[in-house]
């Protein structure tokens, strides 16, 4: 990949084809990696669904899917997924802006989100881009190998949205 690569992320309807694909892709990667460990995952809800991002890269290639969802007053960040063919090129930075600032607009206090243990590289791009650890939230207590993180939205950037 060059460095000047152009990534455009996009809002999507959940059942959007590209944002379909990414999730699949993303479910057929946690089930080997996590194979050991649970036969399913606790599901997003569709209708708890508030905003989803899909980025394009090389004009219309979708390579990367970001979702938020309520849980309580807050914003959880789901189904976050690079491809493969894309990690580390930014596009997980470009996604994490969009959701960042789709969440300050639909006036959530802070973005909360789970990962699991066998993703050290999710873990330290949100510790990179200011997210803070915090103890497994519900429906994830059973998974006590997650790492669970929130980013605190200003509320001067709620104030603006």
């Amino acid at each position: 990949m060059t460095l000047d690569l152009v990534i455009r992320v996009d809002g999507v309807d959940w059942d959007d084809p590209a944002a379909v694909a990414l999730r699949s892709a993303m479910t057929a990667e946690m089930r080997l990696r996590y194979a050991d460990r649970f036969a399913t995952r606790p599901q997003v809800e569709a209708d708890t669904v508030v905003y989803t991002a899909v980025a394009f890269a090389e004009g219309r290639l979708p390579v990367g899917h970001a979702a938020l969802r309520r849980l309580g007053p807050d914003l959880e960040l789901k189904r976050m997924y690079v491809a493969p063919s894309h990690r580390g090129t930014g596009v997980a930075a470009a996604l994490l802006t969009a959701v960042e600032a789709a969440a300050v607009r639909l006036g959530a206090p802070r973005i909360i989100l789970q990962t699991g243990d066998r993703q050290p590289d999710a873990v330290r791009l949100y510790v990179k881009t200011g997210y803070t650890r915090i103890p497994i939230f519900p429906p994830y207590e059973a998974m006590t190998f997650s790492n669970c993180f929130q980013k605190v939205l200003p509320s001067s950037y709620r104030a603006l949205a």
